[in-house]
């Protein structure tokens, strides 16, 4: 199984640096941004499985920043840590109604903030690491990198596999070629809008007397749904 990917919004150089330190050594795989902008286009190219945030940030706060992914329905379902120096009773009241899912005030250990990671990520089912996702018989297990159909285990590349991870994660809407290229290869690679049809086709072809192909339409003018029987 992979490492638990954390992204670190905080724009205090030194502490970002301690708390990557930190998690990097306990095996986690860290991600870091100093303003709102770069996290989100951190979250947009290598979406992690949490994210710890500070309070004060340059441009916008950590809690605009909560409310807008928590609102947001790709971001819903992110597991958020606020860490920051503002302890009082009301401030950890306006973190947790921001839709943080812990609170941690500075000074702290890097063991409870390690306890705290873990014990967010157990309400939050593990962590996307555990995801499995199910659509008819198709059944995909992100913690194995397996996807099956009943007995029959399927073959499909990394870019396959992603794509219909994001699929079956969102089911009976249409996302135009340039909205999957943002959300499976990344929103800052850039290839071309055909690249999404030739991925298309490969998902299809492994998918191919399964029956589970026929869950991939083709939206005419729009784009593709993945549509599995209800």
């Amino acid at each position: 199984m992979s490492a638990v990917t954390v992204l670190i919004l905080e724009d205090e150089h030194a502490v970002r640096e301690m708390i990557a330190f930190g998690l990097r050594r306990a095996g986690y795989k860290v991600n870091e941004a100093e303003v709102v902008r770069a996290a989100r286009e951190s979250i947009a190219n290598d979406r992690p499985d949490i994210v710890i945030v500070d309070w004060m940030l340059p441009g916008a706060s950590g809690l605009e920043f909560i409310r807008a992914l928590k609102k947001d329905k790709e971001t819903s379902d992110l597991p958020v840590i606020m860490l920051t120096a503002r302890g009082s009773e009301d401030d950890k009241v306006s973190g947790l109604e921001s839709g943080a899912d812990d609170y941690l005030t500075k000074p702290f250990s890097q063991k409870e903030l390690q306890a705290r990671i873990r014990a967010v990520l157990r309400r939050f089912g593990g962590g996307a690491d555990t995801e499995v996702l199910s659509a008819g018989p198709l059944v995909l297990d992100a913690g194995s990198h397996r996807v099956s159909v009943g007995e029959r285990e399927l073959a499909l590349g990394p870019t396959e596999f992603r794509l219909l991870r994001f699929f079956m994660g969102h089911p009976e809407r249409v996302y135009a070629r340039g909205q999957l290229l943002d959300r499976v290869w990344g929103a800052n690679v850039y290839v071309e809008e055909r690249t999404v049809d030739v991925h298309i086709r490969r998902l299809r072809k492994a998918l191919a007397g399964t029956g589970c192909d026929e869950f991939i339409q083709t939206v005419r003018g729009a784009g593709y749904r993945f549509s599995p029987p209800r």
